[in-house]
């Protein structure tokens, strides 16, 4: 799969999906092509005044209908997305001059894309975002296995060139989509968003507007890291949204799990409800996953055993989605229970889920209790699309033995279950000092190193503060990583601290410990996935530059090193 670079020329007005090359149409020379340094972290004054800053999205186009035009046999899926539909709409374009900003493609090349700008929002921020387009552009229903790996990849590659991402694809098979990246990705630490509309945004009545608007919004202001996917105001985790409606705008719902935010006057995320990473691993993606060896199969009423074994017998077939009445029912047939008792023998990994849209499959009668005690796993309240990817992606990693496979798919990896939990008999404490109180207090045991009382805070505390800034705008885990205290940075990294997160400066903890000399943080950070921002380099280089210059110049007053730089120097190679 290729892909077409949305360029600053005009979009032909017919439908197009044919191959182009792969470089803007006029060339990135003809406007310029700024280096990573060239972008500032606030990017020109607001109505006010004052500086506004800038957070960089990738927008990665695969098709659908948000996309379409009306062709001579229907809707197709059309290039040029950004010129015909975004360009003329204030709310995606503020009319700045327009920049490039480097973008690698899926074979590793290195491209110049536009960008457009939109116009600062009330928490004084713009958005800046580029369009990587497929070639061909994808109806949904043709998406598979190839084409989630060739989505997660363009997220590696550029993972660190942007602060957040916007997949854009049609919504017959984007709950599917949204569940496969949600387990082919690891240690997550940026907002990835899917989307996609009911209508084509060349209607004039269509939801692909808000829809777009609002992950962009959510994207360019509010660090998520988790694969989500956002539909008619509301933001789902993605492997617990489902497609319930085909025409309505409203047509996706998580009816086992509530949103995870919503779009209105205001913007509301529930934060106690984001997963966050807590191993101390980077980022990385797993592309090697095939939907060629699982099935799905739907029991209903007088099903023959026969069926079912037909299914079982398929040729490299590992593991199999079975959909189940009610709590995890199916007919009391022993031949039925044989079959499938046959198939667990033989190495295939067989999932119970439930029919129904709410609910989850549990050991309440009888019938579910006899498939369990067979061999086959419980899916809880996982959905189909959720089940069946996760089978996917656990069936292709080589390491895993049937065994870890059938105990991980009744395990959360990616909050796509709920886990069985022991009763609570009263209700917790929920008398908590105001946040800043809390925030100042781990501050205070920060700057101190002492863990006691930072474990104190948190656990006392009912909401997440790791992620949370402070009144000088830095977040915890910005304060942890001037301090010399590793085992607090470490506790903090594997509590789910975000390492993107960027302080009222606009510098990352990995700047911060750098900037410090702290060595043992740097490492820590960059085992945990942390890397320097865009907007960062230059800065760095800038700095580095100034320090070889200063020690040359002075180096001829015989002034100790240590009397000049009391601290460590603050970047790699500037002794």
């Amino acid at each position: 799969m290729t892909f077409h670079l949305t360029t600053p020329s005009p979009c032909n007005s017919t439908p197009s999906s044919s191959t182009t090359n792969s470089t803007p149409a006029h060339g990135s020379p003809q406007h310029g092509s700024p280096t990573q340094s060239s972008f500032p972290t606030y990017d020109g004054p607001g109505e006010d005044g004052n500086l506004v800053a800038e957070s960089r999205v990738l927008i990665v186009m695969t098709g659908g209908t948000i996309c379409m035009r009306m062709g001579k046999d229907g809707y197709v899926p059309a290039t040029g997305f950004l010129d015909t539909y975004l360009r003329p709409r204030p709310s995606f374009n503020d009319g700045s001059p327009a920049k490039y900003l480097p973008v690698m493609t899926n074979d590793e090349t290195e491209v110049m894309l536009e960008s457009l700008r939109t116009p600062p929002s009330k928490h004084a921020r713009r958005i800046r975002y580029a369009i990587l387009e497929f070639n061909p552009l994808l109806d949904s229903s043709s998406i598979n296995a190839k084409g989630w790996g060739e989505i997660a990849k363009s997220i590696k590659r550029n993972y660190k060139l942007f602060d957040a991402f916007v997949i854009l694809h049609g919504t017959d098979s984007l709950a599917y989509t949204s569940s496969a990246l949600s387990f082919m990705i690891s240690n997550l630490g940026k907002s990835i968003i899917l989307t996609g509309s009911q209508a084509p945004m060349a209607e004039l009545h269509n939801d692909a507007t808000d829809n777009l608007l609002g992950s962009l919004i959510i994207a360019g202001h509010y660090m998520v890291p988790e694969v989500c996917l956002f539909f008619n105001h509301r933001l789902f985790r993605g492997n617990r949204a489902t497609k319930s409606n085909a025409h309505d705008f409203r047509a996706f719902s998580s009816p086992n799990f509530n949103s995870l935010g919503k779009v209105g006057i205001s913007t509301n995320i529930n934060w106690n409800l984001v997963n966050r990473p807590s191993t101390l691993a980077p980022f990385s993606v797993q592309t090697s996953l095939s939907t060629a060896h699982v099935a799905c199969l739907r029991i209903f009423p007088g099903i023959l055993p026969e069926m079912i074994e037909g299914i079982l017998a398929l040729e490299n077939l590992k593991g199999l989605v079975l959909e189940t009445f009610g709590a995890g029912n199916m007919p009391e047939d022993e031949r039925l229970m044989a079959v499938l008792k046959k198939g667990v023998d033989n190495g295939i990994v067989i999932v119970n889920v439930t029919q129904c849209i709410t609910g989850s499959v549990s050991p309440l009668y009888a019938s579910g209790t006899a498939l369990a005690r067979a061999g086959i796993v419980f899916g809880l309240d996982m959905t189909t699309e959720a089940a069946l990817t996760k089978l996917s992606c656990l069936l292709a990693k080589p390491e895993l033995t049937v065994t870890d496979i059938r105990r991980q798919m009744s395990l959360s990896l990616r909050g796509e279950l709920t886990e069985q939990a022991a009763t609570i008999f009263s209700h917790p404490n929920s008398l908590l000092p105001p946040k800043l109180s809390r925030l100042t207090a781990l501050a205070y045991a920060i700057k101190k190193g002492d863990q006691k009382s930072i474990s104190s805070v948190l656990k006392e505390s009912n909401e997440f503060l790791l992620n949370e800034f402070d009144y000088s705008g830095n977040t915890p885990l910005h304060l942890a990583a001037t301090c010399r205290s590793i085992d607090i940075l470490r506790d903090f990294l594997s509590q789910g601290a975000s390492v993107h997160l960027r302080n009222g400066d606009g510098r990352t903890p990995l700047f911060l410990a750098a900037d410090a000399g702290i060595e043992a943080n740097v490492s820590l950070l960059r085992e945990s996935g942390a890397h320097l921002h865009t907007e960062e380099v230059g800065y760095a280089k800038l700095k580095l530059k100034t320090l070889k210059w200063d020690k040359a110049n002075v180096g001829s007053l015989q002034v100790p090193h240590e009397v000049l730089y009391p601290e460590p120097c603050t970047l790699p190679r500037c002794r």
